[in-house]
């Protein structure tokens, strides 16, 4: 799977908590929209508004691709730890499977905030917590927590999720709510779904364990699948609040 598959697909799991989300910020209202890590553009064009878009992200090769799938976003090359941005410049500035990358994620939320206006809201739409993982049957438990170590071996922060709440009131953002995103229903997947998932599982531990093993693993979760028993649960947090004076 090629990363802007991934990132909709991850933009297909938070699509209804997005509108939730972005509904009760105001960004019917929105002048200016930032989104902090915005890779490919899955997220931004999604985005339903008339405000002037914005995205940022590290990773030159991903911006090139959201010029491509988000050509009418305003895209700029930058560190979410040094925002280029002057001070209180949007009204929205948000994030999607983000703080779990970056060397401090205290550090990119402040940022966030520093480049919201006053009344204005920072979100944080996904942040997984990969250290409450829960693979049945439990033959499958070790090919996820190889999973886990993989994305910490990468420099993936995999607990940052239950720590989101905390970041926010360090970083001085009002919450006005956070929460578990509803868990997917590993058994309901559909086949292309459960293929893709398979696709990221078996990139991610592919170093880690035979090849052999990993077969067997897949023959497991496939006859798991197909009986209506595979559960896989990785609780993934958001939370959003105001920038107050």
């Amino acid at each position: 799977m090629n990363r802007h598959s991934r990132y909709l697909q991850q933009a297909g799991w938070t699509r209804d908590l997005r509108h939730y989300v972005f509904t009760k910020a105001g960004l019917a209202e929105a002048k200016h929209v930032l989104e902090v890590g915005c890779g490919t553009g899955a997220i931004l064009a999604d985005v339903k508004s008339d405000a002037a878009l914005h995205g940022l992200d590290i990773d030159g090769d991903a911006l090139r691709e959201a010029r491509i799938h988000a050509p009418r976003i305003c895209i700029t090359w930058g560190d979410a730890l040094r925002l280029p941005y002057p001070a209180c410049c949007f009204d929205i500035v948000y994030c999607h499977f983000l703080l779990l990358w970056v060397i401090d994620p205290l550090i990119a939320l402040i940022e966030m905030k520093r480049v919201t206006r006053a009344g204005g809201y920072v979100l944080a739409l996904a942040e997984p917590d990969y250290t409450c993982r829960v693979d049945e049957p439990k033959e499958l438990a070790a090919i996820g927590q190889m999973q886990t170590e993989s994305l910490r071996r990468r420099g993936a922060d995999v607990g940052l999720g239950r720590r989101l709440a905390d970041l926010f009131d360090r970083a001085g953002i009002h919450i006005v709510e956070t929460g578990v995103i509803q868990d997917r229903d590993a058994a309901s997947l559909t086949p292309d779904e459960h293929e893709k998932e398979w696709a990221v599982l078996e990139n991610d531990v592919a170093g880690l364990m035979p090849d052999n093993d990993i077969r067997h693993v897949k023959m497991l979760d496939a006859q798991a699948w197909l009986r209506g028993e595979r559960v896989l649960n990785i609780p993934t947090y958001f939370a959003w609040g105001r920038h107050l004076r």
